[in-house]
């Protein structure tokens, strides 16, 4: 007689159970290192331009900026520098800020509103509109620019801060992906506002608007990082040096009679932490937004 060994049922379904649990572990692994090294390329000019803030304008201007630095010629003067003698440094830092809000505040309202209307309203023109709204997300803000100029000249509106601003409100990708998004609600909660007696203006600002924080919170961080790096507009329309935004501020550094690069570079690190900030502040929204955006409607 022959006498066969068999695997026991429960040892080879147990078996069959780990392998899948094991590829899910290494395909976790390998995407955790990816990541890694993907922050890691992120974050590498960063800590080089951090350390370009201890160093001395003329050994940046020898060596560059690098992680080849004498660690004894490291100092502090650019820090002392900047909160000292630094001119119109903060000023202008000041001013982005202050742009940078009030152009996030305004382009997420205005923009909302247009995207409420088209995704939940009917009326006439409202396919052609929408319509116009994807034909202008194709046309680059280079071919507007002369146009717009001209027209600031023509108003007297040159060197105001609020012209900066109110071109910028109504943005075509903002209201795209709000209409998206506003498409993904229940009529049902608009019917039941009304019936409560709920005014329109109540209907978004109570019922919709706290639906669509994680929307809010990803335009919020675009446009934030727009309206902060913002460079050739307001190079076009504002004049005085004090009244300058940062990029244009920093920019003026740099002079064919002399390079402030102390300032320079120590001015760049710090005008990250506004947006720095603002994502932090919005973070836990902004996936969440960024993929309802993207699948609704």
């Amino acid at each position: 007689m022959t006498l066969r060994t068999t695997t026991p049922p429960d040892a080879t379904q147990g078996r069959r159970t780990e392998e899948p649990r094991l590829t899910h572990r290494r395909a976790s692994l390998i995407q955790a290192a990816f990541l890694v090294l993907i922050a890691a390329v992120a974050l590498i000019p960063l800590l080089a331009i951090f350390l370009g803030t201890f160093q001395d304008g003329n050994v940046i201007i020898r060596n560059g900026i690098s992680f080849s630095v004498d660690f004894s010629e490291l100092s502090l003067d650019n820090y002392v520098m900047l909160f000292t003698d630094s001119g119109l440094y903060f000023r202008w830092f000041w001013n982005s800020l202050i742009i940078t809000i009030v152009q996030v505040v305004g382009t997420l309202l205005v923009s909302s509103f247009v995207a409420y209307g088209f995704a939940m309203y009917e009326f006439k023109g409202k396919r052609l509109g929408f319509i116009l709204v994807l034909i202008l997300m194709t046309v680059p803000f280079e071919m507007l620019m002369l146009p717009l100029y001209v027209q600031v000249n023509n108003f007297g509106a040159a060197d105001q801060y609020w012209i900066v601003v109110l071109p910028f409100l109504a943005q075509a990708v903002t209201i795209f992906f709000f209409r998206q998004y506003f498409l993904g609600v229940p009529k049902e909660v608009l019917e039941a506002g009304r019936v409560d007696g709920v005014t329109e203006f109540g209907i978004f600002f109570r019922l919709v608007v706290p639906i669509a924080k994680p929307a809010f919170a990803a335009m919020a961080i675009l446009n934030g990082m727009i309206t902060w790096n913002n460079f050739l507009w307001p190079l076009l329309v504002l004049r005085s040096p004090e009244k300058f935004v940062l990029p244009i501020g920093l920019n003026t550094l740099l002079t064919p009679h002399g390079n402030n690069y102390e300032l320079l570079i120590i001015g760049a690190f710090f005008s990250l932490i506004p947006i720095l900030i603002l994502f932090l502040a919005f973070q836990r929204f902004f996936i969440d937004g960024m993929t309802a955006g993207a699948v609704k409607g």
